[in-house]
């Protein structure tokens, strides 16, 4: 199942984040349930089929298919994911099941507030007792890949080795046969598999992705504290350093341009290289505001330096959270005119680049 070229598209805050759906239009969102039965359909698995696209990446965070004091499986969540799963399998699409957040570990407060996860082992066997579920209820199905945790922030290497190997050999125990993505530390950083280590298993994916540098690709992004980040930047560009640490997000400084780009990815061919495994990016984007001709010049580079590698991609998103190819209902984007060309609000110039050969 694991192939180099690989391409597909995320299907986030469907499962996952629901609760930036709801923060950011409050008066419309229905509930978590109501939310998840309308959000998404079989039509949309259909519709990333047509376009051309092999596979989606589903990303589910662990409170919304558990109870989040027992972790007992919530059955009216996963009874939809169950259709979820298998809309993947009757249109032909592989179906990488990403747990996005876990007990202890939320990639996005990992920004400023270290994560419990990698310090207090309860969470991690709590993390365990979600894949045993997850995995023994998915994991055999021939078209799922089952990722073991999006966006690590772990304090170092070493501790995400030691970690990621504990959740892998657990999610292994109980899906046997299943392709398992592993992903580097520091929010799956291209620069991070300098210091990753292989697991001793054949059926594998690395992962990693890419929103470099995130001060251009999340300039004015209102969910990143501070001032530094509501300035508009171009691209390419010179990004200076921030004037104060607000967050620990890595801030790439200096000037930076498609040969930079390029460059920031070696450590992910080289270790491709050293141990003869795939390798694919399974996000990278840039948000909706960011002036147009600069946001898909920067798009239109890096899905060249992915194509010059063979190296396959998921993008972020499919639809809204400030990323989708499709935006409907997300007030802070009614006026992008990109979304304004057609009934479906579909970015079609954002689509046939994702899509081309």
């Amino acid at each position: 199942m694991i192939i180099s070229n690989m391409r597909g598209v995320n299907f986030g805050g469907w499962f996952s984040q629901i609760d930036a759906i709801q923060e950011k239009d409050p008066d419309t969102f229905p509930g978590m349930l109501p939310h998840i039965e309308s959000f998404l359909s079989s039509a949309d698995f259909a519709q990333v089929k047509e376009w051309g696209f092999d596979h989606i990446r589903l990303p589910v965070d662990y409170a919304n298919v558990f109870d989040e004091e027992t972790l007992e499986p919530r059955e009216d969540v996963l009874s939809l994911l169950d259709k979820a799963i298998d809309w993947g399998r009757l249109c032909g699409l592989n179906v990488i099941l990403d747990l996005h957040k876990c007990p202890g570990h939320d990639f996005h407060s990992g920004t400023t507030t270290p994560q419990k996860f990698f310090s207090d082992p309860s969470y991690r066997e709590q993390a365990k007792k979600v894949w045993a579920h997850l995995a023994e209820r998915y994991g055999g199905n021939s078209h799922v890949l089952l990722e073991i945790l999006n966006e690590p922030v772990a304090p170092n290497a070493e501790i995400w080795n030691e970690v990621k190997d504990e959740l892998f050999a657990e999610i292994r125990h109980f899906a046997p046969h299943a392709p398992i993505v592993v992903g580097s530390n520091l929010w799956n950083n291209a620069s991070q598999f300098a210091h990753l280590t292989p697991v001793e298993d054949d059926n594998v994916l690395y992962s990693f992705h890419c929103y470099t540098p995130i001060v251009f690709t999340h300039q004015l992004a209102p969910w990143i504290a501070g001032d530094f980040f509501q300035e508009r930047r171009p691209w390419p560009g010179e990004y200076p350093a921030p004037p104060q640490t607000e967050n620990n997000l890595p801030h790439e400084v200096g000037f930076w341009d498609q040969d930079r780009l390029r460059h920031s990815l070696q450590p992910v061919l080289d270790f491709q290289e050293k141990y003869k495994v795939p390798v694919a990016c399974n996000e990278f984007g840039v948000f909706a505001q960011v002036e147009r001709q600069a946001r898909m010049r920067w798009l239109r580079e890096f899905l060249e330096i992915l194509r010059e590698n063979r190296i396959g991609y998921s993008y972020w998103n499919y639809k809204n959270l400030d990323f989708g190819i499709i935006s409907q209902g997300e007030s802070l984007h009614q006026d992008n005119e990109e979304y304004n060309q057609n009934p479906e609000r579909r970015d079609d110039e954002l689509l046939s680049l994702l899509t081309q050969d």
